[in-house]
């Protein structure tokens, strides 16, 4: 098996879909299938069960994932020890970002940089599904999430950013109209779920359980991705709540972003894993500390 086809199976086996395993990888869905199909005759066996609807790993699947995953790990940070050694690196911090505005920090990133050019250090996309998996599995150092964090295994650092609060709704959908709404509104439509469970007290945060009229908030279809979010509510499904820089970020024609008045501002911050703290994890935190959290009104 080919280092490239370990790391097409591994991803595939982690987003459990076709299209997002071939966009994350900047592959085709016909390369990535043909992958599969060729470690699946070399097997001899099945590695995924697909159908119209899922993907899913059999049991072969799951002993392989298990089986690659540390030596894929370990061959990948061997690549990448060698690379920052001939940069004159000793390490590099991964930075795993839930929100969209990770250009909006490029201040705290250079400045970060500019003070501690002995260490690397890398921004990548971190799903809100299962948001703190990479940081267990240390596939990353530090998340940038919604705060509050109440993981006993995670220590919540300093906020990075507060921001208003925005519904997203169809373009065509009747609330427009109204050019700006109430929390209760999201009782009457529904909201999209994750689909995997997310801790009781971290997702209501983002999207309440019940209104403040006490009525409750139906979670109207099951979504993995914001890409899975936006497609159902452009299609009228359900509308959303979702923070204000979402706007700039995630602009579509078959969507509008609408003032929520009665929502709470919501804020973000740095958690990391507290047994795997770091000098370079406590020098990006004293970074943000240093140059203050960017709060917009």
């Amino acid at each position: 098996m080919e280092l490239r086809d370990i790391e097409i199976f591994l991803t595939l086996a982690e987003e459990l879909h076709f299209g997002r395993t071939a966009e994350r990888l900047h592959l085709t869905q016909g390369r990535v299938s043909q992958s599969i199909k060729k470690q699946e005759r070399g097997i001899g066996a099945l590695l995924f069960e697909r159908t119209n609807r899922s993907v899913r790993l059999t049991a072969v699947g799951e002993q392989l994932r298990g089986d690659l995953q540390p030596v894929y790990r370990e061959l990948h940070d061997s690549i990448k020890r060698a690379s920052l050694a001939a940069e004159g690196k000793t390490s590099v911090l991964r930075i795993g970002m839930i929100p969209s505005f990770a250009h909006d920090l490029r201040p705290f990133w250079e400045a970060f940089r500019a003070r501690h050019p002995q260490w690397g250090l890398q921004i990548r996309h971190n799903l809100f599904v299962e948001p703190f998996k990479p940081l267990r599995s240390g596939a990353i150092d530090v998340l940038v999430a919604w705060f509050p964090v109440e993981e006993p295994d995670l220590t919540a650092g300093p906020l990075v950013w507060t921001e208003p609060r925005a519904l997203m709704v169809a373009a065509d959908h009747e609330l427009v109209e109204r050019g700006q709404v109430c929390l209760d509104v999201l009782g009457d439509y529904g909201v999209c779920g994750p689909s995997v469970a997310l801790p009781d007290y971290w997702e209501n945060t983002a999207v309440p359980f019940s209104t403040p009229r006490g009525h409750a908030v139906p979670r109207n279809t099951l979504i993995t991705t914001w890409e899975d979010m936006a497609t159902v509510v452009a299609d009228g499904q359900a509308i959303q709540t979702v923070q204000w820089s979402a706007i700039r970020y995630n602009a579509r024609p078959d969507i509008a972003y609408l003032p929520i008045r009665d929502a709470r501002p919501i804020s973000w911050g740095l958690v990391w894993r507290t047994d795997a703290e770091t000098p370079a994890i406590r020098s990006l935190a004293k970074v943000f500390r240093d140059l203050g959290a960017i709060t917009f009104d």
